[in-house]
């Protein structure tokens, strides 16, 4: 089943001839899902094919423009494509007041429903559910509040070999309960235990979204066990102090992240326009964790 990111945007403040501001789409199980939405997201989208109609679920980390100003031309042009389907928003409770306001001003009735769902930044919880995947809310230490979002997969049942279904003739009730770790008996007495009939599982795999956030203990914590985290990575090591004053991060402590969080892999973004060559937040963070690779527009990452 897939489960992939597509980086649309991976810049810090302003967009730039290199970088677009931070917004980027998740495919898990052919679901689609945007984080964040800064200016230019949806032009983004039509350059990278991403299918705008098939989002259904928008969550905002925080409202500085860099990461929510292409929201509401995301939300007009679905008003104009004629969506029906309804949009879910996540975020700040400050940001419906900012959707109504601008609806309200140009006078724009959707012919779409939104319905806003508002997010705390005081501590992680579960905020939207289905058959295949959980999304939870997590706590980042900025300027203004702020969370961060992990997507993770339920866990699947395991598949049951098909000669062994041909060799039983097993029943649909009876794959069922092997698959539910249960051992059958057929009615000649033979006995079938579901571990020898019954093809593992694949581990869960998850996705943390960290997106403006200074290091912090309570990170960490949050993240703790995430297959694959995107960390900003705003500045470079010799540019810490400004990190700790705009309540960023480094290249390093991201890797430091990723590390203390026993992470599988480490994607880095954010990255501030006054740095020409990102390979160096590359080589900062393998000091600290060797699984990273840089966001770039377009870049699609496999989550495993």
């Amino acid at each position: 089943m897939n489960f992939e990111v597509t980086i649309l945007g991976c810049g810090a403040a302003a967009p730039t001839s290199r970088h677009n501001p931070s917004a980027q789409v998740i495919n898990l199980h052919d679901k689609l899902f945007l984080i964040d939405c800064g200016e230019g997201t949806q032009m983004q989208m039509r350059k990278f094919k991403v299918k705008m109609q098939r989002i259904n679920h928008v969550f905002i980390s925080h409202l500085h423009g860099d990461h929510y100003l292409g929201l509401m031309g995301f939300i007009s042009s679905m008003h104009l494509l004629g969506r029906k389907a309804k949009l879910h928003i996540f975020g700040p409770q400050e940001l419906w007041e900012i959707i109504q306001l601008q609806l309200r001003a140009s006078h724009t009735f959707l012919v779409y429903e939104l319905e806003f769902h508002p997010v705390d930044d005081d501590e992680k919880r579960m905020i939207f559910e289905d058959t295949t995947l959980r999304v939870f809310s997590i706590p980042l230490k900025h300027r203004i509040p702020c969370c961060g979002y992990i997507f993770e997969e339920k866990e699947r049942k395991p598949k049951i070999k098909k000669e062994e279904i041909a060799r039983y003739d097993l029943q649909p009730s009876q794959i069922i309960s092997l698959k539910n770790g249960n051992d059958i008996t057929l009615d000649d007495g033979t006995l079938i235990r579901s571990e020898d009939v019954c093809i593992p599982s694949e581990p869960i795999r998850s996705y943390a979204y960290c997106s403006d956030t200074a290091y912090a203990e309570k990170v960490i914590e949050a993240v703790k066990g995430v297959t694959t985290i995107y960390h900003e990575s705003t500045f470079l090591d010799a540019e810490k102090e400004r990190a700790k004053e705009t309540f960023h991060s480094t290249a390093t402590q991201a890797g430091i992240v990723a590390q203390r969080a026993e992470a599988r892999k480490l994607i880095l973004g954010h990255f501030s326009s006054r740095y020409t060559d990102d390979t160096e937040f590359l080589n900062e963070a393998r000091i600290q964790f060797d699984q990273v690779w840089l966001a770039d527009e377009g870049t699609i990452f496999h989550i495993e």
